[in-house]
């Protein structure tokens, strides 16, 4: 059980991990580096997945530790190296895994009531986390390799039923040691070679048989209707076809102005009506070539509708259409190469998104656009007037809202 359920926990970590890298990469790129910009809902799925096998790290994570709890406080508690190397990997991973799912899970409601930046040290985790996995898988492998595709009986209370492979070398010996294992007195003749040897050593620690407190359908019935609700009830934030069920989510489909919901609103990032006002206006610049564009000069430029979702790094994602001018034509308009990446700036006073890049991949993007309007209706402020960007396959932080000035870099 204990390799069945490692099994899960193990692969949703490993998931966690990889989107996570691309969501930490897509927003703090290496120079190298190109990002797919199709399907257009790319991190929309990434991200979502990224969230919902975080949320099912929870049960799994419980259902480990409750199948392997005995095995903490055998005595004693480390025969050799290996065994402190066991030990200690699976404490580093246990403690770091939890940290790195509740505090994840403080961020995907924005809350933060621990005085470290969230972003750096959920970085920095999953490298300790997968690094404590790799060595504790290391050290267990001989029992992971014996368990990972045997197939065991078990009895209608859940108890196992000892194959013919437990019970060689011959059933006659098993079958006189589990009458002697019954009896008060004398201590229990074990042989220290073979796979008897192993079951002798079990029977003689075990505890008398009995009903258990928990089957192992019970505990399996247990563990998949939690990990399916934590993960059904959360996930249509993500995902629309489970919106219906999205209960704890934070973000609910169809909320906010124009249909869409909000993470940073006008007044956190202290964009005014001042600062939104008639004399507005986008720097376009390229090194000494620079236009600037009002929004009445960007509404009289040709418009292009597209349907991007708007896919946030906590989680939540929703598909809209949006309506604007297409970020090459502006592009082309100071001179600008297919191969020049571009540095987008906001109004915001402040933030660690107020500057943010773009990969020429994405400048060059028929779909990307300084968006003006969304589902049918202008800007919402809160959305982002007078223009913002959007993008394929882009994280929303990196959807500027509230634009100042594209300068290619």
């Amino acid at each position: 059980m204990a390799v069945a359920v490692g099994r899960l926990l193990g692969s949703a970590f490993l998931i966690c991990f990889l989107t996570g890298l691309y969501s930490h990469f897509l927003q703090d790129p290496l120079p190298w580096m190109h990002f797919p910009t199709s399907p257009s809902n790319l991190y929309q799925l990434s991200q979502g997945i990224h969230i919902t096998a975080g949320i099912a790290c929870f049960p799994l994570l419980l259902g480990k530790l409750y199948v392997i709890y005995p095995e903490l406080f055998s005595y004693p508690p480390i025969k050799n190296f290996a065994g402190f190397l066991g030990r200690a990997s699976i404490a580093l991973f246990v403690s770091s895994s939890i940290v790195q799912i509740v505090t994840g899970l403080f961020d995907t409601f924005q809350w933060y009531p621990f005085p470290f930046n969230f972003r750096q040290v959920h970085f920095a985790l999953s490298f300790v986390i997968i690094g404590s996995l790799a060595i504790h898988i290391a050290v267990k492998l001989p029992l992971i390799s014996r368990y990972w595709t045997r197939k065991k009986s078990y009895d209608a209370a859940g108890n196992l039923v000892l194959d013919e492979e437990d019970l060689a070398p011959t059933k006659e010996t098993v079958a006189a040691n589990l009458a002697t294992a019954s009896q008060p007195t004398g201590p229990l003749a074990r042989r220290a070679d073979g796979i008897t040897g192993r079951v002798m050593d079990w029977i003689d620690t075990a505890p008398p048989r009995g009903d258990p407190a928990v089957s192992r359908r019970g505990f399996i019935a247990t563990l998949s209707v939690a990990t399916a609700a934590v993960v059904a009830l959360t996930a249509g934030q993500s995902f629309r076809f489970l919106d219906g069920l999205n209960v704890f989510g934070p973000r609910k489909n169809g909320t906010g102005p124009s249909g869409l919901p909000i993470n940073r609103t006008a007044k956190d990032a202290k964009v005014t009506d001042a600062d939104t006002g008639s004399d507005w206006q986008l720097t376009v610049a390229r090194g000494s070539s620079v236009k600037t564009y009002s929004r009445a000069d960007l509404l009289a430029m040709k418009q292009y509708e597209v349907q991007l979702p708007i896919a946030c790094v906590e989680g939540w994602s929703q598909l809209a259409t949006w309506k604007g001018v297409r970020l090459r034509d502006l592009m082309e308009s100071v001179g600008a190469h297919p191969d020049e990446d571009l540095r987008l700036t906001s109004l915001e006073k402040s933030g660690g998104y107020r500057v943010t890049e773009m990969g020429n991949e994405f400048v060059q993007n028929d779909l990307t656009l300084v968006a003006l309007e969304l589902n049918g209706q202008k800007l919402a402020m809160d959305h982002g007037y007078p223009a913002r960007m959007i993008a394929p396959s882009r994280p929303g932080v990196l959807q500027t809202k509230w634009l100042s000035k594209l300068e290619v870099i």
